[in-house]
């Protein structure tokens, strides 16, 4: 039992010491690809399409102001003021999923953050610890500052598009320092199911989320690094 019980606390240490030590160095380096970019560029192939990651890495100066509070409006308007969670979204969400509504989960940008950096898809509690743990490590490692830069470098943007700078690219042929607020808000409305949804071809859903998200734009406190 002895024996166990320290083989068990190897384990941990060894996964703690490398989870912190993984998390640090993101801190200060851009990451190179992530588990989903690679499950969805497999998917593209089983599909008979081509292998395709369109991802570009840009410094958070090299990003439109408009497209970091056009994140802000849509995904998270408390980003700035907790700590990794915000509960009273997470209760809103089960409150609305309860009464057989449907809406998409109470995650934060820096939850996002963590599963999209650290993680691999998929919806399992197991999943949801990890990046409950995540989020807490980069909550705690990072300022706002580096979880938004890395935020807008990596989420899913469309088919094969990762990043503000690619997305900028594909859909209006330009660097991401130069998206307007209503480009930028309009990849911000994609983002719930950027595979199917296009800012460059909206549908009726799209707009509303983008009138949505320029009102909270419009009333949000300025971004605060």
């Amino acid at each position: 039992m002895a024996i166990l019980f320290k083989l068990l606390k190897k384990i941990c240490l060894l996964f703690l010491g490398t989870t912190i030590l993984w998390v640090i160095i993101y801190r200060f380096i851009p990451v190179p690809v992530t588990w989903l970019m690679v499950q969805r560029a497999v998917e593209r192939k089983v599909e008979g399409k081509t292998w395709k990651i369109d991802y570009r890495w840009v410094s958070l100066e090299d990003i439109s102001r408009n497209m970091q509070k056009a994140v802000v409006a849509a995904e998270d308007q408390r980003f700035f003021d907790h700590y990794g969670f915000d509960f009273n979204a997470i209760e809103r969400a089960y409150q609305k999923n309860k009464r057989g509504k449907k809406v998409r989960g109470g995650s934060t940008i820096s939850q996002q953050t963590a599963k999209n950096v650290f993680l691999w898809p998929g919806r399992s509690w197991i999943r949801k610890g990890f990046e409950a743990y995540f989020t807490l490590l980069i909550e705690i490692f990072w300022s706002k500052r580096r979880i938004m830069e890395m935020y807008v470098n990596v989420i899913e943007m469309g088919d094969g598009i990762y990043g503000t700078e690619a997305a900028a690219q594909n859909f209006f042929k330009k660097s991401a320092r130069k998206l307007t607020r209503n480009q930028a808000s309009l990849i911000a409305a994609v983002l719930p199911n950027p595979r199917r949804w296009s800012p460059i071809r909206p549908n009726a859903t799209v707009y509303h989320r983008q009138y949505l998200i320029l009102y909270n734009m419009r009333k949000n406190r300025p971004l605060r690094y």
